[in-house]
């Protein structure tokens, strides 16, 4: 299910609104690359051979330790003055996907950057602070990959009845769209302003879709290098609702008149062997770091799905494909207030229209995942890439039943990575008292170091306080409580988060909540953060955005790996309800947020 949701998503019947609703050492000289893993199957990552990515670790229940895995030796990035000349080429800085025409189907250009804003609502910014500055962090933030088995026979599709909106065209372009943002960062390399070595790369969340084993295979894949079959189900051809003839759906390479060619989408003869044909991904050639989110432990982001009947739907061999649209608004309107957080309206509507699914091929990888599961996942040395092994979880966290830690980002700066997701159902957030006062003790023990908190869910989205089935006297708490809880303590520089899949950046009175945009809901973007002291009495964030490396411009022939990343944008863009504010304003895209030094 999506998730574009802001604070007013709960209560639309829009569901493109509501169900939107993630050592290395840096010097003047850069970063000094630490190989320990092996190479991927396809070949060594780019820029193997001396051109310094960092190697990574992490540290759970309560801790910040170095790790000595395979993964590599930690991320300890300490001040530097910068290894190369800045420039933003390759960024948002530079240039924008731009629609071409002014109606119907529209198709992509270059077009102009956004520049940077600088915000000094917490600390004024002082003159000369660019020939003082020293930096303390760079590194990249992905958020809300939504790695997608459409073929999956749990999919959410069936809501187009009650809304045009509640589908999306591009999404079995998923994998082809994540490796081409992957290319980006390794092909960037440094930050835009300080230019520095990126140390890692963390994602915010919803990393698959439906807590599908495959879609956390496809995901720990494509970041740290391999090969990927998107094809699930019979091995030999699509069955998906683009092969249904239904006029719901957009048919690519049918002849039929769907509802989304009549609006100008393109037919494109041979484009669903290609979505399902196998993708390569280089993997990151830096560190990466793991955050939950809900899209990675319900189905469709609201259902607890493990040992339930969503399971054996989810491994079955019948999809349903459409339902009445009042029926369809309906489900959507109790999903967005989460009046169904156990799932008890879909499972009756499943049983109602039993004889009118769709016969498919049933895949045991398609089982939904419990967390214990997710986390050995994680931990399994194959998926190091360029570490750490576990990717911030460790078996602390496996023995813990805890997906929360903290790890090392540089001598002066933690990193604190959350679980904001609610096991007990519906998409929107909360934490746990374990876990608030978990926060509390991390951010005590290291307030000598400036710290960064990350999460999936805004506070603006952490309302829900379903009881937690496996802690049920256990408290839940909202975005407004740990809000408070980080104003406590200053060290406190931002709060990094997704979930809502549009840009937005605000002060917190002593800290910045920025949020980013998705990777799958256009304008399709992931954020560069440095942070520099600048040797005057204040602290600069910046925060710059980035596209993926596919071409703006589309060919409707090419159906190679890279064009249809290509296609994964420009039809993203041409999505029926897409909401054209995800991207925020000029101020919630590439920017300068001072804050003052403590």
């Amino acid at each position: 299910m999506y998730r574009r949701s802001d604070g007013t998503a709960a209560t639309s019947l829009d569901r493109r609104r509501f169900l939107t609703a993630a050592g290395a050492v840096t010097t003047a000289t850069g970063i000094s690359l630490a190989l320990g893993t092996e190479a991927v199957a396809d070949g060594p990552l780019p820029g193997a051979a001396g051109d310094g990515a960092a190697a990574g670790a992490a540290a759970g229940g309560g801790r910040v330790r170095a790790s000595a895995t395979a993964g590599g030796a930690g991320v300890r990035a300490s001040a530097g003055t910068g290894s190369r000349q800045p420039t933003g080429e390759g960024t948002t800085l530079v240039s924008v996907a731009a629609p071409r025409g002014t109606s119907g189907y529209r198709r992509l250009g270059d077009g102009p950057g956004w520049p940077r804003q600088v915000r000094g609502e917490l600390a004024a910014a002082k003159d000369g602070r660019e020939d003082r500055r020293s930096t303390l962090a760079c590194f990249v933030q992905f958020t809300d990959l939504h790695l997608t088995d459409v073929q999956h026979p749990l999919r959410y599709e069936f809501f187009r009845a009650g809304d045009t909106g509640a589908w999306r065209q591009h999404e079995a372009l998923t994998l082809p769209g994540v490796v081409s943002l992957i290319e980006r960062v390794n092909r960037l390399r440094y930050g835009p302003v300080t230019g520095e070595p990126f140390s890692f790369v963390i994602t915010t969340g919803d990393n698959g879709d439906e807590n599908a084993r495959i879609e956390l295979e496809w995901f720990l894949t494509a970041l740290s290098g391999g090969r990927m079959d998107p094809n699930t189900g019979d091995p030999r051809h699509y069955e998906g609702v683009q092969n249904s003839g239904l006029k719901l759906f957009w048919h690519p390479d049918s002849a039929l008149r769907d509802q989304d060619k009549a609006r100008g989408f393109p037919r494109l003869d041979g484009y669903l062997a290609a979505a399902i044909r196998r993708v390569h991904s280089p993997g990151l050639a830096v560190p990466w770091f793991s955050t939950y989110g809900n899209h990675d432990l319900l189905s469709g982001g609201c259902y607890p799905a493990a040992g339930t009947f969503i399971e054996e739907v989810a491994v079955g061999d019948r999809k349903l494909q459409v339902i009445p649209a009042a029926q369809a608004k309906w489900l959507m309107e109790g999903e967005g207030r989460g009046a169904d957080p156990k799932g008890d309206r879909i499972k009756a509507v499943l049983k109602e229209h039993a004889k009118e699914m769709r016969k498919i091929t049933a895949d045991e990888r398609r089982v939904p995942l419990t967390m214990e599961q997710y986390l050995t996942a994680h931990l399994d040395p194959k998926y190091a890439g360029r570490g750490p092994v576990g990717h911030g979880y460790t078996q602390d966290n496996l023995d813990s039943e805890t997906l929360y830690y903290a790890f090392p980002i540089s001598d002066q700066v933690i990193g604190i990575s959350l679980d904001s997701t609610d096991p007990g159902g519906h998409y929107q957030g909360s934490l746990g008292t374990a876990q608030l006062s978990w926060l509390e003790q991390t951010l005590t023990e290291y307030q000598d170091k400036y710290a960064l908190v990350f999460s999936h869910h805004p506070s603006w989205s952490m309302d829900n306080l379903t009881p937690d089935p496996t802690h049920p006297g256990e408290g839940r708490h909202d975005g407004n409580e740990l809000i408070s809880v980080l104003q406590r303590h200053s060290n406190v520089l931002a709060w990094i988060n997704g979930h809502s899949h549009r840009n937005r950046i605000r002060p917190r009175g002593t800290f910045w909540e920025v949020a980013t945009a998705s990777h799958i809901d256009y304008p399709q973007l992931a954020r560069i953060i440095e942070i520099t002291d600048n040797h005057d009495g204040t602290i600069s964030l910046f925060a710059t955005l980035i596209e993926s490396a596919a071409p703006y411009r589309t060919d409707f022939s090419d159906l190679s790996q890279t064009g249809l990343a290509s296609l994964y944008r420009e039809l993203a863009f041409n999505s029926p309800g897409l909401d054209a504010s995800l991207s925020g304003s000029a101020t919630d895209r590439n920017t300068e947020l001072l804050l003052p030094r403590r």
